[in-house]
């Protein structure tokens, strides 16, 4: 079956790395080390990264349930406002943080989509740290792209995929874009790299459907 993919107009597709049967095996995968990293799900939590990295995390816990029987606590967060380029942003989208549990001595994992350059991570701790005091914090990623600005590292990978800086690597899901898939786009001259679309894409059905 063939999938629809909703490239923006500043990029054009290149390729699917991923399609929804292998992102699903992939987060089956990632909690599975989860647990094995961690003796368990007692003493875990999982923070997502909106707007795509927060369902991801969700389909974690839904994993670890099956797998543990252990409902784990599970947050959204938002790092609009811990961005280093926030101000620069000419109309930066604002989500809510809904994190409805105490994160001190908490094993966090942290989940994002695309893992690149390492801000959006930066930004995210700094995020958790005004929250309190987890006992570790770890790294939870679907796609590793590298390109890394900062010493920090995942501790969870579902997929490194090399790419230039001229590309971008994606994340679609079926909540939000119509269709699951990770495609690797080629920007236009002076586009703007990134992991997850400005805005959402119209659902669109799968082709077969």
């Amino acid at each position: 079956m063939s999938e629809v993919s909703h490239a923006p107009q500043s990029a054009q597709l290149k390729s699917i790395c991923m399609d929804a049967i292998e992102i699903e095996r992939t987060l089956t995968r990632i909690a599975h080390q989860i647990l094995e990293a961690n003796n368990g799900a007692e003493n875990i939590a999982l923070v997502g990264i909106v707007t795509r990295g927060d369902i991801l995390a969700k389909k974690l816990v839904d994993k670890i349930s099956e797998i543990e029987g252990i409902d784990v606590p599970f947050g959204h967060l938002d790092i609009s406002f811990y961005r280093d380029d926030f101000a620069t942003r000419l109309a930066p989208a604002v989500h809510e943080t809904r994190i409805n549990f105490n994160i001190d001595g908490k094993d966090i994992v942290l989940v994002d989509d695309v893992f690149y350059t390492g801000r959006t991570i930066r930004a995210a701790l700094d995020a958790l740290m005004d929250l309190g005091r987890p006992r570790t914090v770890q790294l939870a990623v679907l796609v590793d792209r590298g390109h890394r600005e900062l010493p920090i590292r995942a501790d969870f990978v579902g997929k490194n995929v090399p790419s230039a800086s001229d590309e971008n690597v994606r994340l679609y899901l079926k909540e939000i874009d119509g269709v699951s898939e990770v495609a690797i786009l080629q920007l236009e001259k002076g586009a703007r790299a990134g992991s997850a679309p400005v805005a959402p894409a119209p659902a669109q059905p799968e082709v077969g459907e």
